[in-house]
Order: structure tokens, then sequence, then C-alpha cells
């Protein structure tokens, strides 16, 4: 029987709680370059693509074998920046969480696939090693209400709490989107402005305080228990 959230039916103008882990729980970050090169992954399919710079770039006889070499493989890369946004992700030692929202119904299935197929290939030639980096396909789950799309933005952001004290990990933890929320930096292919939309800059109101402890946590617990992954499922 396939594992639960690995049968998807994608719908159009829909968040999704995506998620994939290393194959026997095994590291898929092991340093900073791997976080890095998966961050410039995410960033090169969602940014729009600059096909003008790119194509000139090759039409340049001043430009350098290995720019042209560079400007080729952009230009043959997918590019889901009209089609995909993502509003969080956290990438933690052994997996990683992302929250999308999609235009197009496809569209998740080849990003997904594209993402991991890529840093796959990346991960492997790296660290000397062969066959699957990842524990089955990929798992996708929708986000239906507003409610459950604040809470599971929470749930993504505290999970470095699990390598460090709360208080350092929320604003310290560099491989988040919670330092974009917290406007301690600007990621251009990152969207916070949806969910910031409804939190005030008020201490009471605030995301930060929203993430950092939550009146009602029996609630949180129960709204994301509807959209959080079954990762005992394979």
């Amino acid at each position: 029987m396939p594992a639960k959230n690995s049968l998807k039916q994608f719908i159009p103008d829909s968040y999704y709680h995506l998620y994939n882990r290393g194959v026997e729980k095994r590291h898929i970050f092991v340093d900073n370059q791997d976080y890095a090169v998966f961050l410039s992954y995410l960033k090169n399919y969602l940014l729009p693509k600059d096909t003008r710079r790119l194509q000139k770039i090759l039409a340049d006889p001043q430009s350098g074998w290995r720019e042209k070499d560079q400007a080729i493989k952009l230009l043959r890369m997918n590019n889901f920046a009209q089609a995909l946004t993502l509003h969080a992700y956290c990438l933690m030692p052994n997996h990683f969480h992302l929250l999308v929202k999609q235009t197009e119904a496809p569209t998740i299935d080849r990003f997904m696939n594209s993402l991991c197929t890529r840093y796959s290939m990346y991960f492997n030639r790296k660290h000397k090693r062969v066959g699957t980096l990842f524990q089955g396909v990929y798992k996708a789950v929708p986000v239906i209400t507003d409610e459950q799309l604040l809470h599971l933005s929470r749930y993504i952001h505290r999970n470095p709490y699990t390598l460090a004290s709360q208080g350092e990990a929320l604003r310290s933890y560099a491989y988040s989107s919670v330092r974009d929320y917290l406007k301690l930096r600007k990621t251009e292919w990152v969207r916070v402005d949806t969910i910031l939309s409804y939190f005030s800059s008020t201490s009471n109101n605030s995301y930060e305080s929203f993430v950092e402890g939550v009146s009602n946590e029996e609630r949180h617990q129960e709204i994301v228990t509807s959209v959080a992954i079954d990762l005992d499922a394979d």
C-alpha cells in the first residue's frame, strides 16, 4: 500500500506542505556548502529567469567559456517563478520542509522531482556515494484554511528548536525563512507578506511572539496534525 501523502492530487491555486528526508533518516546536509547549494537551487527555480542577460552573455565575444557554459545551463534549467511561490522553509540535517503555493496543478510535482533529482546528483558526486539519497517519494499535504497556513508556518520555523535553546535558535538559525519573517534579512524568492498580513508589529500580536509561544498549544497541535507529514509512513 502506498505511504500516506505519497499519492497526491494537486489543486490549482492552493498551498501545500512539502517534505522529504534522507534514506534511513541519514543526513542530507553534511556541511554549510550542502545547505548553500540546496538554497541556490531554490533561488534558481523561484526567481524569474533573466533570459535577455543570459543570451547577451552567449552573444558577447568577450565572454569566457566558463561564463557561457553557465549561461547555457541556466537557460536550459527549469524555472517555476510564474507558477509557484515559496512561503516558508526549513532545512534540517536529515530532512527539509517547504510551504508553497502553486497556480497550476502539475507544478509542484515537476518542481520537487527536479529539485530532489538535481540535489541528489550534487550530493552523491561531492560525497562520493551512489544510490538513493531520499527516503521514498516526497510527501505533500494540502493546506486548506488560513488557520492551518499560519500554524504550519510556526511548526516549520520551530524545527531548529531541537538543535539549540529556543530563544537562540529562532533568530540565529540560518537555514530557515524565519529570519525573513523577523525582518533580519530579505530573500527575494521567499514570500512573507501573505502570512505576516495576519499579524501586527506590536509585541503581543507579532509573528515572533506567535512562533515563540502560542497561548493555546493544544489547539496548535490539533491544527498542525491536520497538515503535518506522517513521518513513519515509509
